[in-house]
């Protein structure tokens, strides 16, 4: 079987719980072999050492060097490109200290992306605050605006569970900006891209609900965006063979019965749809980037700055991650 080509995995914040995740999961039996591609790490060799130490936990890598890579030489197995990283202690506070080491990891991981060199990046959880200070909304908009892509394009959030995903159509924005954003251009590219990511990479034609964004799918005032955006998308949509239906009224949409008639649900704004999912579907989940000439990844959490070193994480969003990565051709 030909080997394909590999996963990066850039660490992300130095200070969090994804060591401990990646040595638990990573570890587990055949998964490499599923996967059938090589894992590279990026980020710091000590730092991984030196928390593993404290975890008394096992990961084996090898090491590679940046300007050695060379992909069809690579096995199934995990490597490590380093990356320099100055730290008093393994496990510290966060703060923007280590601004600069995650964006040299991930100049790293899209410099491999963008010649073309793997086409799946999964980032470590970051704490966007001391990161992105305020330069961007959310991680999903800094690698897509890093990554070489069509300017027609436009990053679309996915939050994947094999049974159901959610998709907002505005992501890290404050509500009162929210109708502002929405038009018929971005819902119909929203949904378009994640039906090819359902057709083409799921080989499933999907079933696709969209929500309205005003209570009950109603507005008393002069401009209402079921009527004037929401409804005209759909329409627009249905004529690309694409199966969806809506506008839904988000305040029942979620019950049992609804769910099962569905693949995905679009929603209008971010807590619209992400509170009920993780309402059922907890940690259980993981967060892809569309629009993109490569899939990103992410954990569906954070750093987890009261659980690090406790070696007591839940893997749940990352064990995820790995599964959907199994199930792809």
């Amino acid at each position: 079987m030909k080997i394909k080509k590999p996963i990066l995995i850039v660490l992300g914040e130095p200070n969090s719980i994804f060591i401990e995740l990646l040595s638990k999961v990573l570890n587990k039996k055949n998964l490499i072999k599923k996967i059938n591609r090589p894992i590279i790490l990026i980020g710091s060799e000590n730092l991984i050492k030196a928390q593993l130490k404290i975890l008394k936990r096992k990961l084996v890598f090898e090491i590679i060097k940046k300007n050695k890579l060379i992909i069809n030489k690579l096995k199934k197995k995990v490597y490590l490109i380093n990356v320099n990283y100055s730290f008093n202690r393994a496990f510290e506070k966060i703060s923007n200290k280590s601004k600069n080491y995650i964006s040299d990891c991930f100049k790293e991981g899209l410099k491999i992306l963008n010649s073309k060199q793997s086409n799946i990046i999964i980032n470590g959880p970051i704490s966007k605050r001391n990161f992105l200070q305020n330069k961007y909304p959310g991680i999903t908009e800094y690698i897509y605006d890093k990554a070489k892509k069509k300017k027609s394009t436009r990053p679309v959030m996915l939050i994947f569970n094999k049974d159901l995903s959610v998709s907002p159509i505005t992501t890290h924005i404050p509500l009162k900006f929210v109708h502002k954003k929405i038009n018929k251009k971005n819902v119909v590219n929203n949904v378009l891209n994640i039906n090819y990511f359902y057709e083409k990479i799921l080989k499933i034609k999907p079933k696709i609900a969209m929500l309205g964004l005003n209570p009950h799918c109603e507005s008393k005032l002069k401009y209402n965006e079921e009527i004037n955006v929401i409804i005209p998308a759909i329409k627009t949509l249905k004529k690309k063979k694409v199966n969806i239906t809506g506008p839904h009224s988000a305040d029942t949409f979620f019950l049992k019965n609804n769910l099962k008639n569905y693949n995905s649900v679009i929603g209008m704004y971010h807590d619209q749809v992400l509170t009920p999912f993780k309402t059922i579907y907890g940690f259980d989940a993981s967060n892809i980037t569309l629009g993109l000439p490569f899939l990103r990844l992410s954990v569906d959490h954070g750093p987890n700055e009261v659980m690090i070193g406790k070696n007591k994480s839940n893997t749940k969003s990352l064990e995820n991650i790995f599964n959907f990565l199994v199930s792809i051709k």
